[in-house]
Formats: structure tokens, sequence, C-alpha cells
């Protein structure tokens, strides 16, 4: 408690590093409050009776920090931008062209201006079915449904994407950790608190109070095992060959021994995003499908509820297969052993080049499998604790997308509130070694 208070008060004393957590804390003020405020032409009153959001709306909402539901004006939140953003570094793997600028300041920012543009196509077609949603799921809750109701809503909920887009760019700029990581981070812990009361209010009325206390056990366990994943890295030893620079006074330099960390899950959160969208599909497919005793149609239901288990038996699969999938087109050993070669560094043992490259995708491809095994365990937690008696909105705190992103974030934040400590001659957050982020990867 002491190096805790210790800590607080070293980080308070340092100026910069103030401004930033408070200009941080305001930004997030704004989008929490942003997230209240209804869209014109919307009865709230109607909605709240009406409003009940699970599978791909869920998933949508919780993005939100709860503003979909809410029929707000920034409902769509920074799902636009995600999809622009994940589109673009799609194309930059794919696009020669794109890869090409994606390696160039100038060629960055123009990618930047692109996904901007991207964005506010996308928020436009999200807008028109978020409309369709509101007259066909929320009984009556549009008070004058019309052209104008039409018109209006799309640019209002433009104008709150390309906001709260801006409010993610301002927190990397002069706040603290990755703006947009952070608003998705707040709006899904901001349902944190209400989980928590609804899970012991029914666990009190059934005298499971020991159940409850059970779960907050595992519910830490389960923390802590993300930030193991989050955190874990192969270390590939690595030197640097000698040279002898200058003529008369000769100095030797080089030679030093450092390391190539591998990260076991190098793919973040996006195998379970991705898997996700994939087992919408069967919901979908159920919903249109007529014949309650076809066999064919209860399997395909059956794809549709979280707590089944082929649900979970395909989705940890489609985990798995997409962690190796992502890893392979955001992880090139080919030219990282370039980038050694020409660095004048070897692994040693391994000759550089083509061999380099081998041996570092044959160990990428070994720690990429429990890294895999262990993200679709995290990705099925949700719906084993579920069928284990958790409330469904608690439940989705026991991991799946919304503890990975919260742990990675969390950790992200940290690391630069630790640079700035240490930049300062402070100690840092830990009394023994560093805290290190994520690779960074959209989300």
């Amino acid at each position: 408690m002491k190096k805790l208070i210790e800590t607080l008060k070293n980080i308070w004393s340092i100026e910069e590093l103030r401004k930033r957590i408070l200009f941080t804390l305001g930004l997030i003020l704004v989008y929490r409050v942003g997230s209240y405020i209804v869209l014109p032409g919307i009865n709230p009153l109607v909605l709240g009776q009406s409003q009940s959001q699970e599978g791909l709306l869920g998933l949508i909402n919780m993005f939100a920090g709860g503003a979909f539901g809410n029929a707000s004006i920034f409902a769509l939140g920074v799902m636009p931008y995600i999809s622009a953003s994940i589109f673009m570094q799609l194309a930059g793997i794919v696009i020669p062209q794109f890869a090409k600028m994606q390696k160039e300041e100038s060629g960055r920012n123009k990618m930047n201006q692109y996904t901007r543009f991207l964005t506010v196509l996308v928020t436009v077609f999200q807008a028109s079915a978020y409309i369709a949603y509101l007259r066909t799921q929320t009984n009556g809750a549009i008070v004058n449904d019309g052209l104008l109701f039409y018109v209006s809503t799309i640019v209002v909920l433009t104008a709150g994407t390309l906001f709260v887009m801006y409010l993610g760019e301002k927190i990397t700029d002069k706040g603290i950790g990755n703006g947009t990581s952070m608003i998705i981070m707040v709006g899904i812990l901001a349902r944190l608190p209400h989980s928590l009361v609804e899970e012991f209010t029914s666990k009190q009325q059934t005298d499971k109070l020991l159940f409850f206390l059970v779960e907050l056990a595992v519910f830490v366990a389960v923390i802590i095992g993300l930030v193991l994943l989050t955190q874990g890295v192969r270390r590939i030893p690595l030197n640097y060959a000698r040279r002898i620079v200058g003529t008369n006074a000769a100095k030797e330099i080089g030679g030093a021994r450092n390391f190539i960390p591998l990260k076991v899950n190098s793919a973040g959160v996006m195998p379970i995003i991705f898997a996700q969208a994939l087992m919408f599909i069967p919901a979908m497919v159920a919903g249109f499908a007529t014949g309650e005793d076809s066999g064919g149609n209860n399997f395909m239901r059956s794809l549709s509820d979280h707590t089944s288990l082929w649900y979970n038996v395909i989705y940890a699969v489609l985990v798995i297969a997409f962690t190796y999938f992502y890893t392979a087109l955001i992880f090139n050993p080919t030219e990282m052993a370039e980038n050694l070669k020409r660095n004048n560094s070897f692994i040693p043992g391994i000759k550089p080049g083509q061999p380099t490259a081998d041996y570092i995708g044959a160990i990428m491809d070994r720690i990429t499998l429990p890294g895999a095994v262990f993200l679709a365990a995290a990705g099925i937690l949700p719906g084993i604790a579920a069928l284990c008696g958790v409330t469904s909105g608690f439940a989705s705190f026991f991991g799946g997308t919304s503890m990975l992103i919260g742990v990675g974030v969390i950790l992200d934040t940290l690391q630069q509130i630790e640079s700035h400590l240490l930049m300062r001659h402070y100690d840092g957050l830990m009394k023994t070694g560093r805290i290190s982020g994520r690779q960074p990867v959209a989300i």
C-alpha cells in the first residue's frame, strides 16, 4: 500500500503526465454523457421498455458502451472507424501499393486520410441499417417517422461517430493511452458495476452468496490468465556483429546481446472478433428457418446458443484457425530476417538470410498453438459461465472480447505511465520487471 501511495504521488507530481491524465478523463466524461443523449424524434420511455440486444446487436451495444441500446447520438460509437481501419489494414497486406505507403510517413498519413473517408461511408451505411432496426424492433419509439427523420438521423449518427473518432485521436495525441481503444474499454467496463449488482442480487434471492464469492475468485483468476496471455513472449537471443571504427584510435563496437520478443498471442483480439462474426450467420439462418422438427434447423439453432456444445466446439476451432491466419498476415519472418541482416545482427548458431527466416517462422508456429488454444478457451469461457448459472451480463466479463480488450488497453496505458515515470528517474509501477503492452494491432 505504501508503494502504491508513493507511486500515485509520483504520477501526480509530473505536470505533463497529470495534464494528460486529466485531459483523458475529461474527454471520456464527454463521451459518456453523449452516450445518454437520445436521438431527435425518439421517445426514450418507449425505447426503454422494448430494448433487448443479443448476439450481434449485443456485441455492438457492448462496444458502444450502451449507447446503441439507448438510441444515443453516439449509438454507432467507433465501430465504423474500426471496420474501416481493419479494411485498410488488410488492404495494406494484400495490395502492394498500400503496403509501400505504410512504410513511409507521408504514405501513412495518406492511409489515415483514406480511413477517415471510408469511415464516413461505412457510418452512412450502418446508420441506415440502424434506422431500420429502430423501425422494426423498438415498438413505436419513433415519434414522427418520415424522410426528415431518416435524413436527420443519418446526419446526427455520422456526426456523432466522427466526433467520437475525434475524441479518440485527441486522447492519443494529448492524453494517455490509445484513444480509440480507451473509448471502447470505458464503454465495456461501464457495464461492470451494473452486472455485479445484478449478479449479487440474483444470488442473494436464491441464497447462493457463497457461489457469488466463488464467481469473484474465478473472475480474478481469469483476469490474471488474460494478463499472462497478453504479456507472454518467447525471447530469441540476438547478437550484434563486432565492428572496428576509426584508424588511429580504432574502437571496437558491437557485440552486444539482445532478444527478439515474439508474442505468444500476436493476433490480439482479432480472431475472436472474426469468429464471432461467422458464428452470427447460423443465428440469422435459424431466425429465417421454419419447421421446428427439422434436425438441420435444430442444429442451426444450437449454433446460435452460446451455451451449447456445438457452438463452443466450432467457435473454439474458428478462433484457433483465425489466430494462425491473422498471425500469418501480420508477421513476416522473411522481412524480419532481412532487417536483422541489414543491422549486422544474427541469431547465435543460425545462418543469416533464409535459415534465420525459417528458424523464426518455426518458433512462431510453435508458440502460436498454445496461444491460440488459450485464446479459444478465453473465448468460450463466457458461455461456460452462463451455463453454470452466472447471469448473462456478468458472464460476458469472464473472458471473450470484452475482457481481452479491457486487459490489453489497461496494460498499454500502464506501460505509457511507467515510461513517463522512468524517463524522469522515478521508480516504475512494479518493484521488479517492466510492464509490456500488446502488439500494435487495430481493434
